[in-house]
């Protein structure tokens, strides 16, 4: 609990400067609008579960004018349902582009400032690579923390929305167990609220060890890019004295990192160690 309170604390400091800036009417706006198609479309789902009903209780009845009521009905919240969905993906994309922008603007403006560049060369434990780290965590911090943040909140929509669904439907469909109907009040909420958690506690241990890899390769990514860079800039050194059997791959020069750092842990410390440095 105390490691998801630090994280979290983490990322609202990384985050929430950008939201506080001169962009922040714009920033605060798409984000707004990218939650409240998330919502609406959450509200279409339902309004899909329960034309599933009537659709195939139209069927079962042969209820002809049902049966095309129901399509036409069907054929709108689908047409709105594609509208929504590809807004939402287009507000998604020019958010994450305006708030990307600006984050790295803002570190880029504190590693350029007063040398900071040079005199973090200087300190043991500077960020690796900070000009090549800066344009892909940035990266994968914005859209990780936008796509994560508001599919949280729509599976806690979901959930409220859906909770009073199954309730309903638990009692229009007693538990039949062992020939007779047992009476258990809302068995439908317990039962998905059981597979949930069982899937969560699954996914955590399995992709838990992964968070660790995912840091490590892009450490190695960024070595990789600055060794290539490296080797573009001394390029007529290295052909006249022969060096391209000198091996170019990332990784040889360091040990691996802790498998608990993450990428923003990263851009901490590159804000971090420039303001220090400073």
């Amino acid at each position: 609990m105390n490691n998801l309170r630090s994280t979290l604390a983490i990322v609202w400091r990384i985050a929430a400067p950008y939201f506080r800036s001169e962009d922040k009417w714009a920033g605060r706006g798409l984000l707004a609008a990218v939650i409240g198609s998330e919502l609406a479309i959450v509200g279409i789902t339902v309004l899909l579960n329960q034309w599933n009903s009537r659709f195939y209780n139209a069927l079962q009845e042969r209820n002809w004018d049902s049966f095309v009521y129901e399509i036409i009905y069907f054929s709108v919240l689908a047409t709105i349902y594609t509208v929504i969905a590809v807004y939402q993906l287009y507000l998604n994309q020019w958010l994450q582009i305006r708030w990307r922008r600006w984050m790295t603007s803002q570190y880029l403006g504190e590693w350029l400032h007063r040398a900071n560049h040079y005199r973090m060369q200087l300190q043991g434990d500077a960020a690796d690579n900070p000009d090549q780290r800066m344009t892909d965590d940035v990266k994968l911090f914005v859209d990780r923390t936008l796509n994560i943040g508001v599919g949280l909140l729509s599976a806690i929509v979901t959930l409220a929305s859906f909770v009073v669904i199954l309730w309903t439907l638990s009692d229009a469909a007693p538990l039949h167990m062992f020939g007779r109907d047992l009476t258990f009040p809302g068995y439908l909420v317990w039962g998905a609220l059981i597979y949930s958690v069982l899937g969560t506690v699954l996914t955590h241990l399995i992709g838990w060890p992964l968070v660790g890899l995912d840091y490590r390769q892009q450490q190695y990514e960024a070595d990789f890019r600055f060794n290539l860079v490296r080797v573009r800039e001394n390029s007529e050194q290295i052909a006249l004295l022969r060096g391209e059997p000198a091996p170019v791959t990332p990784g040889h020069d360091r040990p691996l990192p802790a498998p608990h750092d993450r990428p923003q842990g990263a851009l901490r410390r590159v804000g971090g160690r420039a303001r220090g440095a400073a």
